[in-house]
């Protein structure tokens, strides 16, 4: 008799596990991320709070293999949800990019990098009010501590745009878009309230 539950024990998990495995794929991550990203960015019809959950492996499924927009020079995007608003990304920077727009003078700090090389970045996320701010804690090139300029230099190149020709400051408030009250961090996951 005990046999017999021990077999369906392992028939079941011989039978389910396969499944969870394809449910879970990094395939499957990806497109459950799009869809909550779909939902997101479609304001709330009520007025009641809505929340919204993305696991850390969700989105970097999404960074992975649906970030189309992802600026050309930046690949191998990842990020971390840490705990109570600490956040991390890293990505691949091609510095020889950043290196033509800036002035290459000795306090250029982006004159003494070339090539395409990992950026590890992590600091305090705070949102509330529709706001948001990010403080820079680390940041390391190639594993090496960087100054915060450095990074700045990095984003500003990489967030150009005809309407912000200098790109954007990373230490500067930003706005939430389509309603978006705050984005709580917690490890593992990020939860965006409406």
């Amino acid at each position: 008799m005990r046999s017999i539950s021990v077999a369906r024990l392992v028939l079941a998990a011989a039978i389910l596990v396969p499944l969870g495995a394809v449910a879970q794929s990094p395939q499957a991550q990806a497109d459950a991320a799009v869809s909550k990203f779909d939902r997101v960015m479609r304001p709330p019809a009520a007025k009641s709070a809505r929340r919204t959950v993305f696991s850390q492996s969700e989105l970097n499924a999404y960074l992975r293999y649906k970030a189309s927009w992802l600026p050309q020079g930046i690949s191998d995007a990842t990020v971390g949800f840490l705990d109570a608003n600490h956040v991390s990304t890293s990505v691949v920077a091609d510095l020889d990019h950043v290196r033509q727009r800036s002035s290459g003078g000795w306090f250029d700090p982006t004159a003494y990098l070339k090539g395409k090389l990992p950026v590890f970045v992590s600091g305090t996320l705070t949102t509330g009010g529709g706001r948001g701010t990010f403080q820079l804690e680390r940041a390391t090139v190639d594993g090496i501590p960087v100054p915060p300029m450095f990074i700045q230099e990095i984003f500003a190149y990489y967030t150009r745009t005809p309407e912000l020709p200098s790109g954007m400051r990373l230490d500067a408030p930003f706005l939430l878009p389509s309603e978006i009250e705050r984005i709580d961090v917690a490890a593992g996951q990020a939860t965006v309230v409406q």
